[in-house]
């Protein structure tokens, strides 16, 4: 699968409460950009894929109450599909690339927590739910998590492929660090998984924290890069650091999006 087009003016904005760099809480705005691919499967018209909505909103379907960006999100795109200014939920497929939790107040910097209300928010709605976990996401005890991932159209993947109608979508979630803090690896065994994962040849990695792209000042791994730039025809969705530029081609032609505190949809071209 190949990005085609993407479009850098938002087709909407939504505003939402996110912590400040320096403390207590600002109003930040979430674009919805569009963009097309040379293919899709059968049967789907787009993928939706966000990241890093590590924020609060107020749901109007709950009588205006505080909840998670990603839940709010998940709701409002799926009434304007029903109501056809988006294509429809059931054509759709969501890709979540991680970090989808904010405290309720939306003042703790960083704060780690369960998203499970995220994606059984677009769960409800949508095609498909499939993506990773950010260093951020937590899902329940073990045996909670367990039996998320058992959900009929939820997967949370980290080390294995998937085939969703007839895409093959693999992920690789967390970052790299110290194993002893939550959601990190050594870096040899994250590596390791990717390239597991590349074995198996999908047509979209979904992975939480990306490469790094020579020549500019956009913020990732040149490790993760490096195994990446062994493989052609890749397409990788990304989020943990924010890149102005969403969209980059690394040496070898695998293309990385970027969608850290952003939506795109993509479509299938023409």
């Amino acid at each position: 699968m190949r990005i085609l087009t993407l479009e850098t003016v938002p087709i909407q904005t939504w505003p939402y409460q996110s912590a400040a760099p320096r403390g207590g809480t600002e109003i930040r705005h979430l674009p919805l950009l569009r963009g097309t691919v040379d293919t899709l499967p059968e049967g789907v018209e787009a993928l939706l894929v966000l990241s890093d909505l590590q924020g609060v909103a107020p749901h109007a379907l709950h009588d205006g109450a505080v909840a998670l960006l990603g839940e709010v999100l998940a709701d409002t795109l799926a009434s304007l599909g029903d109501l056809g200014e988006l294509p429809l939920p059931a054509h759709t497929g969501v890709v979540l690339a991680g970090d989808l939790y904010s405290d309720a107040s939306a003042t703790v910097r960083g704060a780690s927590g369960d998203v499970r209300e995220v994606w059984n928010a677009f769960a409800a709605h949508y095609r498909w739910v499939a993506g990773v976990a950010g260093n951020h996401d937590s899902f329940g005890s073990p045996r909670d998590e367990a039996r998320f991932k058992s959900q009929p159209g939820v997967h949370l993947l980290d080390g294995e492929t998937v085939d969703l109608d007839g895409l093959r979508v693999a992920g690789v979630g967390g970052i790299i660090g110290r194993p002893d803090k939550p959601g990190r690896r050594e870096e040899d065994a994250h590596l390791h998984l990717i390239r597991e994962v590349l074995r198996e040849e999908p047509g979209l990695l979904v992975l939480h924290a990306g490469p790094d792209v020579p020549g500019t000042r956009v913020r990732g791994s040149a490790p993760i890069r490096e195994v990446l730039e062994q493989h052609e025809g890749l397409l990788v969705v990304c989020g943990h650091a924010h890149w102005e530029e969403p969209l980059a081609t690394l040496h070898g032609g695998t293309q990385v999006l970027n969608v850290d505190s952003r939506a795109v949809l993509l479509r299938r071209a023409g």
